[in-house]
């Protein structure tokens, strides 16, 4: 009788690169897996979608969950979390990256998530905030959870609803605890973080955008947008904005929406402990032979 075939160990250590958009995580990512024979994994909830390879700047090079959900599925952290766990344990050498910090942080720990909620149940909350206005959801929200309250703003119609629904299912939109997750992810990992100076990265999108369009990203996009297309799906950063207006008013919108992500994402990095801040204003060459030498000194990355 053949032997059941026993699911693969996981992997010794993980090295993850995070850093804001356009911060050149994709082209050092790149030159790892050559370099050390890994496999990069993302960590951006935008490029799990297919048929938008320009518009999510998708790699050049094989890496998993990028272009796997087509455009009509919803896409929920718990789902990405299971992918990405799966992905990670496969590999001997797991090149996690990515600019979306939750999922970054669902790759790379092990996030308790309640199931998302019905349609049902989604669309009575969004009624009731609809109802009662901003200012008597928020309250309501504070008479049920204070601390969830104390965490988003009255005008957050999206979290506010989110966090009314944890409540009513006897879970919380604050977490139990404010440990940083940094501390405790569930293969040891090593985080590295391209740091780039603010102003170089508004070039860097302003000249990322405006190649996108070259490209053909409003093709891209008026064909997506032309299809049935899931709730996650259409906050694709750049794809109702290149689908719907004239082209010269989708790169300045695009390229204006992509520099306040950087600044979140700026600000988000800020609060991990535990990581190693690297100067990602370089050549993509020279971040990837500083991390090689690191992880060579912490004998935790292979000696190819």
């Amino acid at each position: 009788m053949a032997s059941k075939s026993r699911p693969a160990p996981a992997p010794e250590h993980v090295l993850a690169l995070f850093g804001p958009t356009a911060s050149g995580k994709s082209a050092v990512a790149g030159i790892l897996r050559e370099r050390l024979g890994g496999d990069v994994i993302s960590a951006d909830s935008a490029a799990l979608y297919a048929d938008l390879p320009i518009i999510t700047a998708a790699p050049a090079y094989p890496a998993r969950l990028v272009g796997v959900v087509p455009l009509e599925a919803d896409v929920s952290v718990g789902e990405y979390q299971r992918l990405a766990h799966a992905a990670i344990d496969e590999s001997e050498t797991p090149l996690v990256v990515g600019g979306t910090g939750l999922y970054l942080r669902a790759a790379l720990s092990s996030l308790e998530l309640p199931p998302p909620p019905s349609a049902d149940e989604r669309a009575r909350w969004q009624g009731e905030y609809d109802r009662l206005g901003a200012e008597g959801a928020h309250a309501l929200l504070a008479e049920r959870d204070a601390a969830a309250a104390t965490r988003v703003h009255a005008n957050d119609r999206k979290r506010v609803v989110r966090a009314l629904e944890l409540a009513a299912a006897g879970h919380s939109l604050a977490p139990e605890s404010d440990r940083l997750w940094s501390d405790d992810t569930r293969v040891p990992t090593t985080i590295v973080v391209l740091d780039v100076p603010v102003e170089e990265l508004d070039r860097r999108i302003d000249e990322r955008t405006r190649s996108m369009a070259a490209a053909g990203a409003a093709d891209e996009a008026r064909a997506a947008w032309a299809r049935p297309l899931s709730e996650t799906a259409r906050k694709v950063l750049g794809l109702e904005q290149f689908a719907t207006p004239p082209e010269g008013e989708a790169v300045d919108a695009v390229a204006q929406a992509t520099r306040r992500l950087a600044r979140y994402q700026r600000k988000w990095m800020r609060r991990l402990a535990d990581v190693i801040t690297l100067d990602g204003n370089r050549q993509p060459a020279e971040v990837a032979d500083e991390i090689v030498a690191l992880g060579r000194e912490r004998e935790r990355l292979p000696r190819h």
